[in-house]
């Protein structure tokens, strides 16, 4: 079977990257088996958002020997800020209510609007004085292995929000540690008409954002727009809206990749049918040599 692949920093990935996301909560325990059926498929790269897909991701790797198998592992920027010593999720509340303050349209945006809020607001003396947390980062940053994870994604929606605070600051000092311990990065990002521009000057790899309507403070026209324009690698996450446009798979490639220009595409999977399904949609699919830069 035909794989195809782009290049990112001289390492080679295929194009479409598999998810293993159990459909049920007594669906965790199908991972491993899932996983280990779908390498049987060809399939030599798997993203890993969690410490328990990575732990079975480390067992596959174990029982096959093969070198060639890698993940993709994903850094909650949280990891990497404190406020007043304290790691800063205490303060989400805060943080919620002072995007919701600051931002246009706060009503719209998912996992946003429907958070807690505090009637309490981060000053922007509060704001500065969100500082690195380079110990809690480097903890965190040691659960990985560069070999077997070569490439590292850094954000989510803690990404989002220190961007939405004007603290891009903190993401480049988490991306150069990153580097610094042997991993390419990838920032990762939830609102991605937001995200593209803010982020832009990040010394990454690529960026990965969503590219579906399910998703919020996204205007689909406005995102095709600026993904065509964008300069750099953009990486398309759940681009089948959790299994909705699954029987519409090829269709959804080629406005991905022939339409948009999408480097690579992290596609979640809840069973062997689905992984056969999104394989049988990337026949259509070429490989992507990027230019080189001059």
């Amino acid at each position: 079977m035909r794989i195809p692949t782009v290049i990112l920093e001289q390492k080679t990935l295929p194009r479409v990257i598999f998810s293993i996301q159990p459909s049920t909560r007594a669906g965790l325990k199908a991972i491993p088996s899932l996983m280990k059926k779908v390498y049987g498929m060809g399939i030599t790269c798997f993203d890993l958002p969690s410490l328990k897909q990575l732990r079975h991701f480390g067992e596959l790797r174990q029982f096959t020997d093969d070198e060639a198998l890698v993940g993709l592992c994903h850094l909650e920027a949280e990891e990497g800020a404190s406020f007043l010593g304290k790691p800063l999720h205490h303060f989400e509340s805060k943080i919620v209510s002072t995007i919701k303050k600051n931002l246009p349209l706060p009503g719209s945006i998912r996992n946003l609007s429907s958070l807690p809020a505090s009637s309490d607001v981060f000053t922007q003396k509060e704001i500065d004085r969100i500082l690195f947390d380079p110990h809690r980062f480097d903890k965190a940053l040691s659960l990985f292995n560069p070999r077997e994870s070569p490439f590292l994604m850094v954000g989510g929606r803690y990404g989002d929000w220190l961007l939405a605070l004007g603290r891009i600051d903190l993401l480049k000092e988490m991306v150069a540690k990153v580097r610094a311990r042997g991993f390419l990065p990838i920032y990762s990002g939830q609102w991605a008409t937001f995200a593209l521009p803010k982020a832009k000057t990040l010394d990454v790899v690529a960026y990965a954002v969503p590219v579906n309507k399910k998703w919020s403070f996204f205007d689909l026209t406005r995102a095709c727009d600026l993904i065509k324009k964008f300069d750099k690698p953009v990486i398309s996450l759940n681009p089948l809206a959790d299994g909705r446009l699954l029987k519409r798979a090829e269709e959804a490639f080629l406005f991905l990749f022939d339409e948009l220009k999408i480097y690579l595409a992290i596609v979640e999977v809840t069973s062997e049918e689905e992984a056969r399904t999104v394989i049988k949609a990337m026949d259509g699919i070429p490989s992507l040599i990027p230019p080189r830069k001059t």
